[in-house]
This record gives structure tokens, sequence and C-alpha cells, in this order.
């Protein structure tokens, strides 16, 4: 039993929750996840299932999509909903759309974060988030990431009914982008306080909202939940060996190919199929011109 499970992860439910669960439904150990997502965020999260664990490192260079609730007039020193206020604005002027485009626009693009301190984040080995509940101080070094796209779907001013005004995004972005730090980010280039609601994750990398399936549908479908391994990982181009050097390459002997059209990347990694069967994962070296074999998924 192997391949990828698109699974909706609902709130309150840790991602490591959720590979206990596939874990003891398919009586299989070897059952890891893809991109973390908190306990109280909701959607997409890739699970492997057997020799498919293998792959997982393989989809964290795909890009991510979320939709996020914005509010503002108020930070926590969680950046989310769910930490203790730190800082309250009431009486402040509401941006118009307008205004709340443009600043959007300004996110838009390669950007530098600094990922918050109550997060999965590693320094010298040790989370962030347990280093904070020791009450140590830690400083976190700055990262560049990318936003592809960002989109306002809703901006609302709630204050007048006693509600905190809020707005709702769409996100397109590279791996390793904090959308809390995101939210965080766009309400202080407003000159507002601001914090993230709730998040749900729309896609990661093949993996979409709209074909993923709900633990209730997961314990019904079992196996037939389950995607090729090959499939989720269009994002490494394909490449077909030559029948004479399947064998070959399953034994982790490296195969010349001066025809192999070099687009200038070092060490470009390739899905490798041999015989019409995904084989694992390779890649070309320029120097020697040759297909090498990094990670072998299947023999033949």
């Amino acid at each position: 039993m192997e391949g990828f499970l698109n699974i909706l992860k609902p709130p309150g439910m840790t991602s490591h929750d959720v590979v206990g669960f596939v874990r003891h439904l398919f009586h299989e150990k070897q059952v890891g996840h893809a991109g973390t997502l908190d306990p109280g965020a909701a959607g997409v999260l890739p699970v492997a299932v057997g020799k498919a664990a293998r792959l997982i490192e393989y989809l964290s260079d795909a890009g991510k999509s979320y939709r996020a609730e914005l509010i503002l007039g108020a930070s926590t020193d969680s950046g989310d909903d769910t930490g203790s206020l730190a800082e309250e604005k009431r009486d402040f002027s509401m941006p118009s759309k307008d205004e709340f485009l443009k600043t959007l626009d300004g996110f838009t693009g390669e950007i530098t974060q600094v990922p918050p301190a109550h997060s999965a984040i590693k320094i010298n080995g040790q989370k962030c988030c347990d280093l904070v509940r020791r009450g140590i101080q830690i400083d976190i070094p700055s990262r560049q990431v990318a936003i592809y796209a960002l989109k306002l779907l809703v901006l609302s001013d709630g204050r007048d009914r006693g509600e905190r005004a809020k707005a709702l995004i769409d996100v397109d972005c590279s791996k390793g982008t904090y959308i809390r730090t995101l939210c965080a980010d766009i309400g202080s280039s407003l000159g507002i306080p601001s914090t993230m609601g709730f998040l749900l994750r729309t896609r990661a990398g093949d993996f979409r909202l709209e074909d993923s399936v709900t633990i209730e549908e997961l314990a019904e479908l079992g196996e037939k939940a389950l995607l090729p391994a090959d499939s989720c990982i269009s994002h490494i181009p394909a490449y077909h060996i030559i029948p004479q050097r399947v064998k070959a390459f399953c034994n982790g002997l490296s195969t010349n190919d001066y025809n192999f059209e070099d687009d200038g990347r070092e060490n470009l990694l390739l899905r490798v199929y041999g015989e019409g069967r995904f084989l694992g994962i390779g890649h070309y070296d320029r120097k020697s011109q040759s297909i090498m074999p990094d990670k072998v998924i299947h023999h033949i």
C-alpha cells in the first residue's frame, strides 16, 4: 500500500493527529505529512503512505495557497486570534478599498519576513514556540519569501455593530511563508494593529481543496482515496530512461545522456520513469552529462 492522501484537516486537530489517524486506519507505520498546519487552521494536508513517504521532501518546494481572515484593530503575541492581546486600537480610520489594494500590491513579489515566535521554526535545534513557553528570549532571523498573488475578497468595517473590522484575502505564496506574519505586516503598513483570524489552506502543490477528503470520508473510502505517488510531484520534470538502463538506475548506477536538454540549472531534479513505470527521483549532472539516481522507489 502506498500513495498520497489529500486530506481536509479540520480545525482543532493537529497535523500529527491526522498522521496517527491514517496509521490506525491503514495499519501502516510509514506515514508522514507535508507542510504542517497549525491546530486552529484548516485545509489541505498532504499525507504520504508507505514508500510514498520517501517523497515528502520533494513537496517542500511546491507553492501554496491560503484564504485568510485579517482582523483590524488588534494584535496578539502569537499573531493569530488564539494569542493574548498585545495592542488594541478602536479609533482608527477604516482604509478604503483602493488604499487596501495598494497596500496589498506592496506585499506582492519577493518580501522579507520574520517568522513568529510562536512557531515550529527551530533555533539551535529547538522549536521557537517551546523556547517562548520557557520564557527564553530569542532572536529569529528574517527570511526571503515570495508572494505570487494577493486578492482582496471582503473588506468590512463592523465597528458600528460592535464587531472588529475585517478583511478576507486569498494568498498564493512560496514555501516558508507565514500568513500570520503577513497579516500583521499588512496591518503595520496601514498603521493599524492586526492579527490573523481563521486560516484555510486551499492548495499545497498539486493538492487542492476541491479534491480533498474529510476525515470522515477517508474512513469510508479507505485505500480508494490513495493517489499515485508520482502524480503529486508534477512540479518536478519527468524523464523516461531507456529500457536498457532501467535496472542500472534501480541499482544506483548513472546513465549517460548526451542529448539531454539542459536548461542551465545545476542538479536538475527529475521524476524518472522506465518501461512505463515510475521508478523514483534522480537528477541531471551537467559535468558528466548523466542521469544520477537519488531515491529509487520502485525496482524492476
